[in-house]
């Protein structure tokens, strides 16, 4: 019976290995070091930071004095929330919203070299509202806007991996 299962494991194992699959290693950067001049108070640009440092091989500078540290510069052009009325009912009364997150970046070296131009990054979650249940639609409306910031994170961790010279 313990053949069996050995045998069983061994080839479910063999089989993964044949097909390429990989779990989700951190990314390669081309840079050690990235400056980033987003606020400590933006919640997306916590989040941004811990993502480029956990994996150990990039440190973010955020003091404008160690500038000229970093081999790239990451400006941030704009960080947006909205929050747009979708529909309403027959008495006028908000029936869905439309949540939004824009989020505009560049990437250049010191000396001005564009390495990813203008890039902005949108991500969009409708809710439903009801009127009874506000403090309910309150969390789910913080637990999507904090969806769409890690989704948006992931995107720009991509962008930035796919620099590859600089």
């Amino acid at each position: 019976m313990q053949r069996r299962a050995f045998l069983v494991c061994s080839g479910s194992a063999m089989g993964l290995a044949g097909c390429g699959f990989a779990l989700r290693k951190a990314p390669n950067f081309a840079f050690t070091t990235l400056y980033s001049g987003l606020p400590e108070s933006s919640p997306l640009g916590v989040e941004l930071k811990r993502s480029l440092q956990s994996g150990g091989k990039v440190r973010v500078l955020s003091d404008g004095r160690q500038l000229n540290e970093a081999q790239v510069i990451l400006d941030v052009l704009g960080e947006q929330r909205e929050k747009v009325v979708l529909s309403r009912n027959a008495s006028g009364q908000v029936r869905e919203f439309q949540l939004r997150t824009r989020f505009r970046f560049k990437l250049r070296t010191p000396a001005g070299k564009e390495l990813i131009p203008e890039t902005e990054i949108t991500q969009q979650r409708d809710i439903s509202f009801n009127e009874s249940a506000v403090l309910a639609k309150e969390a789910e409306e913080n637990l999507l806007y904090r969806d769409m910031q890690s989704d948006i994170v992931q995107q720009v961790m991509r962008r930035l991996a796919a620099v590859t010279e600089l």
